[in-house]
């Protein structure tokens, strides 16, 4: 079976604390599907469970992210199973292996779909994501009281790599991330995990621009939990710097413009528009009169073929099914 390792560049992980020693796995091997993955820190799977304080395997259905520490129980759960849904057999197989994850579709436009999924009303589910995302994060993270908390898992439809896993006529869920249903501190995202099978294909990016727009619908300004650990600031930053440059290239006669206008057209916080900016580079030394800053076009298009970065958006706000007037009625319910 395939198998996935860490790596340097992959990973965002916003709440991670810094400077901690990293602690030793307590599974050794995950079987999810068909593919083996090598875990990197430890998770919160109840010892009795597992078969003790450290798991030499560990399987993972791949759709509803149950699991077991027995092959015969995973096998028994997992078979693709044709029986009529009236017997017996048919109750042990997964209810998920031919049906849509739980939740409801907010995104789906290619190969991306994206549900929501409110904690409180599927609680195993959400448990049981977590504590495999656990695995592959080295953050303090909520794995039992899951009920304050919304989920948006990726589900991927993939025709090139349909042989990395049992097929699925919906699709495979690669990652998701959450967010805390209510967050003083305008979070949109509390957790972000693309699993490791799945990276390096830039999935971690559209999981970023699906939780912005989500904010722009819900018409306030948010980011990621802090502090940022350096492998989330890395792919944070990036996402940052991209959406700063999409913003400027869409108004090619303006060169001087204000970091508060990038904002409010890009929803990312001003300090964080700072911070893509002067990673960039493009700016000139000086400013117009009214402070704004003035763009160096030269050094724009060199930074977007240096970086690799495309002018189309990473998620197509059209093909969200909820519409911001939607959002904004509920919200002006709740007020009155």
């Amino acid at each position: 079976m395939p198998s996935a390792t860490p790596t340097n560049n992959i990973i965002l992980s916003p709440t991670r604390t810094p400077q901690r020693p990293p602690m030793q796995p307590n599974v050794a091997n995950v079987v999810l599907g068909n593919l083996h993955i090598k875990p990197w820190y430890p998770s919160f799977y109840p010892e009795d469970m597992i078969g003790g304080r450290r798991a030499e395997w560990l399987y993972v259905c791949q759709w509803c992210f149950r699991y077991s520490s027995e092959i015969l129980k995973y096998s028994a759960h997992c078979v693709i199973n044709p029986t009529p849904p009236n017997t017996q057999r048919y109750t042990k197989a997964c209810p998920l292996q031919t049906t849509p994850p739980p939740g409801t579709v907010i995104y789906d436009k290619g190969d991306y779909i994206i549900h929501e999924i409110d904690g409180a009303e599927h609680k195993l589910y959400a448990q049981h994501l977590s504590l495999l995302s656990k695995l592959f994060l080295d953050t303090k993270s909520v794995f039992f009281d899951v009920s304050t908390f919304l989920y948006y898992p990726l589900i991927l439809r993939d025709n090139e790599h349909q042989d990395s896993t049992p097929s699925h006529p919906y699709g495979q869920v690669v990652g998701f991330f959450s967010k805390e249903k209510m967050s003083w501190d305008n979070n949109n995202v509390a957790c972000i995990l693309i699993f490791p099978p799945w990276q390096k294909r830039g999935l971690g990016q559209v999981l970023i621009a699906a939780s912005y727009e989500l904010g722009r619908r819900e018409g306030r300004f948010g980011g990621p939990e802090r502090p940022l650990s350096a492998l989330g600031r890395k792919g944070y930053v990036a996402f940052w710097c991209a959406e700063v440059y999409r913003f400027l290239v869409a108004a090619p006669g303006k060169r001087s413009v204000s970091v508060k206008e990038i904002s409010e057209a890009t929803f990312i916080m001003l300090e964080d528009v700072v911070v893509a900016l002067r990673e960039m580079d493009v700016l000139e030394s000086r400013k117009t009169a009214g402070g704004s800053v003035v763009v160096h076009k030269g050094r724009l298009r060199a930074w977007a073929e240096r970086n690799r970065v495309g002018k189309e958006a990473l998620v197509d706000g059209e093909a969200f099914t909820v519409e911001e007037s939607e959002v904004e009625e509920e919200g002006s319910e709740e007020d009155g």
